[in-house]
């Protein structure tokens, strides 16, 4: 069992250390020079990239991003704007993608006529992509080019 002298120390020590991390500055990383204990200014919001190309997918199972806006879409319980264009029945006149015949499926993965509840909300896995440059570098490689490096024969 603590003793109170030995809490009342504990106290004071953590006081302490709080203090000097409320002090502390970050001179690198996202936050640039802002003290912990500040905010910083945001960052302007990014303009988004509208094309009408499909971004290449890095991995198996990559939901595909978003090549255009989707600012002032609808994407509730009550209506989801997406499938204006992306609809199986729409597809022929917008020339979009059909989505996905997974977002047919339901839990059981018995398929259903229209698309699922739980993949009715785009936007929870598929994400307009912004044009900016990457705050953190990044050394990503593919499946395919580490694939390639690893087969005999290929590059290394």
């Amino acid at each position: 069992m603590i003793g109170k002298p030995a809490i009342l120390a504990l106290i004071v020590l953590l006081a302490a250390a709080s203090t000097s991390l409320v002090a502390q500055t970050v001179t690198s990383g996202l936050r640039g020079s802002i003290p912990l204990n500040e905010e910083g200014q945001a960052a302007p919001i990014a303009p988004l990239r509208n094309s009408a190309e499909r971004e290449t997918r890095n991995y198996p199972e990559q939901p595909p991003v978003i090549p255009h806006t989707t600012e002032g879409y609808q994407i509730d319980m009550n209506g989801n704007k997406c499938l204006s264009c992306h609809a199986r029945a729409r597809t022929g006149e917008s020339q979009a993608p059909m989505v996905s015949i997974t977002h047919f499926m339901d839990r059981d993965g018995q398929f259903l006529a229209s698309v699922s509840p739980r993949r009715f909300f785009c936007t929870e896995c598929h994400v307009s992509q912004s044009m900016v440059t990457p705050p953190v570098s990044n050394d990503f490689i593919d499946i395919d080019s580490m694939l390639s490096r690893a087969a005999p024969g290929g590059r290394r």
